[in-house]
């Protein structure tokens, strides 16, 4: 399929997912109809493309964008936090990858032990997957990451980068492998 696409169109597979990824389009069906009616794809061809760029994901796109999109519209004052817990996170030990995605950022070693959000223009929400803690004032339910994490800490400003919150970064960190 992807052969019998360079030779219809004159452009390879990563070309067109990142036309895809220029129109903003994000939808399975409207990435169709847009390959389709601005393009001239053949059903087949279109559905190839899609489906190709959505399994994707972030993969395709850039992490620095990703990253910047998340810190703007009014979450521009969190950034510097953001920064800072990230390179404090990249002190803990070896192996840690730091993969943006569009709503947030994934920690992880062989698994994830974290999760940073900007979940609202004064504040950003730490994921962390810390079994059996309990949790209290500060060290709360995931809330929000679901199963994704199993606690949260809401963070305002940097000084809420604190010994206790990189102890607790630091075990998730260990139980990641």
């Amino acid at each position: 399929m992807e052969k019998g696409l360079l030779e219809k169109t004159g452009k390879t597979l990563q070309q067109w997912v990142k036309i895809v990824k220029k129109s903003k389009i994000e939808k399975h069906g409207e990435i169709i109809k847009f390959l389709k009616t601005e393009h001239g794809f053949t059903h087949g061809f279109a559905n190839f493309v899609a489906m190709t760029a959505r399994e994707a994901g972030a993969n395709f796109f850039d992490p620095a964008e990703l990253v910047d999109a998340q810190y703007s519209k009014g979450k521009e004052e969190l950034r510097p936090i953001y920064d800072l817990l990230v390179r404090k996170i990249k002190k803990l030990g070896d192996g840690i990858e730091v993969v943006p995605k569009k709503s947030s950022v994934s920690i992880k070693t062989k698994k994830q032990f974290a999760l940073i959000q900007p979940s609202a223009k004064t504040r950003i929400d730490l994921g962390l997957k810390l079994r059996d803690k309990p949790t209290g004032k500060r060290l709360q339910n995931s809330g929000p990451f679901g199963a994704m994490c199993t606690h949260r800490v809401e963070i305002f400003e940097k000084s809420d980068i604190d010994n206790e919150l990189l102890d607790w970064l630091k075990e998730a960190y260990e139980k990641s492998f």
